[in-house]
């Protein structure tokens, strides 16, 4: 029995997109079933209905500052899908602990670092001051403390000398395509967590990436 899954986006939704790619395979063990928004024109909206998923729009400005009430809404219309996981991809809006408690141990999350270095934003610009050489993605379960759930996977890509954000930032973001379907795949086939060293995914490496592994 595939596991049900609901997403919940705020932009683009190309984590969502990975996703939902991975659920088409027959033997894939989850199947993506809800996508919610807090932002009603988020271009992953688009894309999910595209998909036949059902895309509801709750946005969080009708609520003012009652992020508990926003919840509310968002956590029925999970339950209503009788959704057993959730995954936050690119879900830009922090979490109460009310709702936090309500999916705990079924909630994951994609995080752009190789944590526990660099939580929360601006994490490519921050490697990139730090000067650290291996950067990369996390998928990780969430709790009531940002970004520092148990462990997924992880998959590192190298900084190189010219990158600035943008650059880094895409480098990763291939990673995340790859590793949050294999992590929710593991999940919900309850097998432990899995990761990606750094020698494992620089499948492709640019040529002056070789032999940074």
């Amino acid at each position: 029995m595939k596991r049900r899954v609901g997403v919940l986006i705020s932009g683009r939704g190309s984590n969502m997109a990975a996703l939902l790619d991975a659920a088409r395979d027959p033997d894939y063990p989850a199947e993506i079933v809800l996508v919610i928004s807090n932002r009603p024109h988020a271009p992953g909206m688009a894309l999910a209905s595209q998909a036949g998923v059902e895309a509801r729009a709750i946005d969080h400005r009708r609520f003012g500052t009652d992020r508990a009430s926003h919840e509310t809404v968002i956590d029925a219309a999970l339950r209503d899908a009788r959704v057993e996981i959730v995954c936050l991809a690119g879900y830009m809006r922090l979490l109460t602990p009310s709702f936090v408690g309500a999916w705990q141990g079924q909630m994951l999350n994609i995080h752009p670092s190789l944590l526990p270095a660099f939580p929360g934003l601006h994490t490519h610009e921050r490697a990139l001051a730090a000067g650290v050489k291996l950067h990369g993605c996390t998928v990780h379960l969430v709790t009531d403390a940002m970004d520092q759930g148990t462990i997924l996977a992880q998959a590192a890509v190298p900084v190189l000398a010219d990158d600035d954000a943008d650059r880094l930032a895409a480098r990763v973001l291939a990673e995340e395509h790859v590793i949050y379907p294999l992590a929710l795949r593991a999940f919900a086939e309850g097998r432990p967590a899995v990761s990606a060293p750094a020698d494992a995914v620089l499948r492709n490496p640019l040529p002056n990436e070789r032999g940074l592994a």
